[in-house]
Protein backbone atom coordinates (compact mmCIF):
# COMPACT_ATOMS: atom_id res chain seq x y z
CA UNK A 1 0.00 0.00 0.00
CA UNK A 2 1.44 3.25 -0.73
CA UNK A 3 2.20 6.03 1.56
CA UNK A 4 -0.79 8.18 0.32
CA UNK A 5 -3.20 5.62 0.32
CA UNK A 6 -2.18 4.72 4.16
CA UNK A 7 -3.04 8.40 4.74
CA UNK A 8 -5.96 8.36 2.99
CA UNK A 9 -7.35 5.77 4.72
CA UNK A 10 -6.36 6.74 8.26
CA UNK A 11 -8.00 10.34 7.65
CA UNK A 12 -11.41 8.18 5.92
CA UNK A 13 -11.38 6.44 9.30
CA UNK A 14 -10.74 9.36 11.83
CA UNK A 15 -13.69 10.68 9.81
CA UNK A 16 -16.21 7.89 10.86
CA UNK A 17 -14.70 7.98 14.58
CA UNK A 18 -15.15 11.44 14.88
CA UNK A 19 -18.76 11.26 13.44
CA UNK A 20 -20.62 8.06 14.75
CA UNK A 21 -23.99 9.76 13.88
CA UNK A 22 -23.14 9.27 10.73
CA UNK A 23 -23.48 5.04 10.30
CA UNK A 24 -26.41 4.39 12.68
CA UNK A 25 -29.97 5.92 12.66
CA UNK A 26 -29.35 9.62 14.05
CA UNK A 27 -30.72 11.28 17.00
CA UNK A 28 -31.23 14.77 17.61
CA UNK A 29 -30.48 16.47 20.86
CA UNK A 30 -30.82 20.17 22.14
CA UNK A 31 -27.92 21.36 23.80
CA UNK A 32 -26.57 24.77 25.09
CA UNK A 33 -23.05 26.29 26.39
CA UNK A 34 -21.83 29.48 27.68
CA UNK A 35 -21.85 31.03 24.20
CA UNK A 36 -25.46 29.86 23.30
CA UNK A 37 -28.54 29.24 24.91
CA UNK A 38 -29.95 26.47 22.63
CA UNK A 39 -28.72 24.45 19.84
CA UNK A 40 -29.20 21.08 18.16
CA UNK A 41 -26.49 18.51 17.87
CA UNK A 42 -26.55 14.76 17.76
CA UNK A 43 -26.66 11.64 20.60
CA UNK A 44 -22.89 12.50 21.72
CA UNK A 45 -23.13 16.11 21.85
CA UNK A 46 -21.51 17.03 18.68
CA UNK A 47 -22.73 20.33 17.02
CA UNK A 48 -25.15 20.47 14.07
CA UNK A 49 -25.04 23.54 11.57
CA UNK A 50 -26.96 24.62 8.57
CA UNK A 51 -25.65 26.32 4.97
CA UNK A 52 -27.39 29.21 4.19
CA UNK A 53 -26.32 28.04 0.78
CA UNK A 54 -28.92 24.67 0.92
CA UNK A 55 -32.56 24.83 -0.42
CA UNK A 56 -34.32 25.10 2.58
CA UNK A 57 -37.12 22.65 2.26
CA UNK A 58 -40.61 24.12 3.03
CA UNK A 59 -44.03 24.99 0.93
CA UNK A 60 -43.71 21.41 -0.79
CA UNK A 61 -39.99 22.26 -2.04
CA UNK A 62 -37.59 19.71 -0.92
CA UNK A 63 -34.39 20.42 0.97
CA UNK A 64 -31.51 20.43 -1.21
CA UNK A 65 -27.70 20.37 -0.09
CA UNK A 66 -25.07 22.88 -2.26
CA UNK A 67 -22.45 21.05 -0.03
CA UNK A 68 -20.60 18.04 -1.68
CA UNK A 69 -16.69 17.19 -2.22
CA UNK A 70 -14.68 19.61 -0.44
CA UNK A 71 -17.33 21.51 1.33
CA UNK A 72 -18.19 17.49 2.49
CA UNK A 73 -14.88 17.10 4.16
CA UNK A 74 -14.85 20.24 5.89
CA UNK A 75 -18.61 20.05 7.03
CA UNK A 76 -19.58 16.31 6.83
CA UNK A 77 -23.45 15.91 6.50
CA UNK A 78 -25.21 14.03 8.98
CA UNK A 79 -26.75 10.90 7.66
CA UNK A 80 -28.97 8.46 8.67
CA UNK A 81 -29.70 4.91 7.72
CA UNK A 82 -33.40 5.12 9.24
CA UNK A 83 -35.88 7.41 10.45
CA UNK A 84 -33.93 10.80 12.55
CA UNK A 85 -35.25 10.62 16.13
CA UNK A 86 -35.65 13.66 18.22
CA UNK A 87 -34.03 13.94 22.20
CA UNK A 88 -36.49 16.68 24.48
CA UNK A 89 -36.99 19.93 23.25
CA UNK A 90 -36.36 18.95 19.68
CA UNK A 91 -39.91 19.22 17.46
CA UNK A 92 -40.06 15.88 16.17
CA UNK A 93 -42.56 17.76 13.34
CA UNK A 94 -38.99 19.19 12.23
CA UNK A 95 -36.97 16.18 11.56
CA UNK A 96 -36.35 15.12 8.12
CA UNK A 97 -34.09 13.11 5.52
CA UNK A 98 -33.32 14.04 1.75
CA UNK A 99 -31.41 11.83 -0.83
CA UNK A 100 -27.84 13.38 -1.13
CA UNK A 101 -26.35 12.47 -4.58
CA UNK A 102 -24.04 9.29 -3.29
CA UNK A 103 -27.77 7.70 -2.10
CA UNK A 104 -27.03 8.09 1.61
CA UNK A 105 -29.66 9.97 3.55
CA UNK A 106 -29.12 13.45 5.27
CA UNK A 107 -30.84 14.62 8.28
CA UNK A 108 -32.88 17.85 7.71
CA UNK A 109 -33.93 19.91 10.85
CA UNK A 110 -36.73 22.61 9.62
CA UNK A 111 -35.80 22.14 6.26
CA UNK A 112 -32.71 22.49 6.62
CA UNK A 113 -29.92 19.60 5.94
CA UNK A 114 -27.40 19.00 9.22
CA UNK A 115 -23.57 19.35 9.06
CA UNK A 116 -21.33 18.71 11.48
CA UNK A 117 -18.10 20.85 11.53
CA UNK A 118 -14.55 19.00 11.37
CA UNK A 119 -12.60 21.87 13.57
CA UNK A 120 -15.32 20.88 16.03
CA UNK A 121 -12.73 18.26 18.00
CA UNK A 122 -15.30 17.59 20.92
CA UNK A 123 -18.85 17.59 22.29
CA UNK A 124 -19.99 21.20 22.72
CA UNK A 125 -17.82 22.97 20.40
CA UNK A 126 -19.37 25.41 18.23
CA UNK A 127 -16.54 26.40 16.19
CA UNK A 128 -18.25 26.82 13.08
CA UNK A 129 -21.07 29.10 14.49
CA UNK A 130 -21.09 32.08 11.61
CA UNK A 131 -18.61 31.04 9.47
CA UNK A 132 -18.14 31.94 5.98
CA UNK A 133 -17.43 29.30 3.60
CA UNK A 134 -17.55 27.58 0.70
CA UNK A 135 -19.77 30.71 -0.33
CA UNK A 136 -22.06 31.53 2.25
CA UNK A 137 -22.51 31.46 6.01
CA UNK A 138 -23.00 28.15 8.36
CA UNK A 139 -24.62 28.44 11.57
CA UNK A 140 -26.02 26.42 15.07
CA UNK A 141 -30.03 25.38 14.46
CA UNK A 142 -32.18 26.63 17.18
CA UNK A 143 -34.57 23.92 18.55
CA UNK A 144 -37.48 26.03 16.05
CA UNK A 145 -35.34 25.18 12.77
CA UNK A 146 -33.43 28.48 12.61
CA UNK A 147 -29.96 29.60 12.59
CA UNK A 148 -28.71 30.70 16.25
CA UNK A 149 -27.49 34.26 17.05
CA UNK A 150 -25.04 34.84 19.91
CA UNK A 151 -26.44 35.52 23.35
CA UNK A 152 -26.35 39.29 22.80
CA UNK A 153 -28.18 39.23 19.87
CA UNK A 154 -31.20 37.34 20.72
CA UNK A 155 -29.87 35.54 23.44
CA UNK A 156 -28.53 32.70 21.05
CA UNK A 157 -32.26 32.08 20.54
CA UNK A 158 -34.22 31.47 16.73
CA UNK A 159 -32.91 34.08 14.64
CA UNK A 160 -35.53 34.59 12.08
CA UNK A 161 -36.61 33.50 8.75
CA UNK A 162 -34.20 34.25 6.54
CA UNK A 163 -34.05 31.79 4.34
CA UNK A 164 -32.90 30.94 0.92
CA UNK A 165 -36.01 30.12 -1.05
Amino acid sequence: MSHFTHKALLAAAAICFAFPAMADAAKVEVKSSGKYDAFLADAEGRSLYLFKADTRGKDGKDAVSACYDKCAVAWPPLTTTGEPTGGDKVKSELLGTIERKDGTMQVTYGGWPLYYFVKDKAPGDTNGQDVEGFGEEWYLVAPGGKKVAEHGDDHGKDHGDDDKS
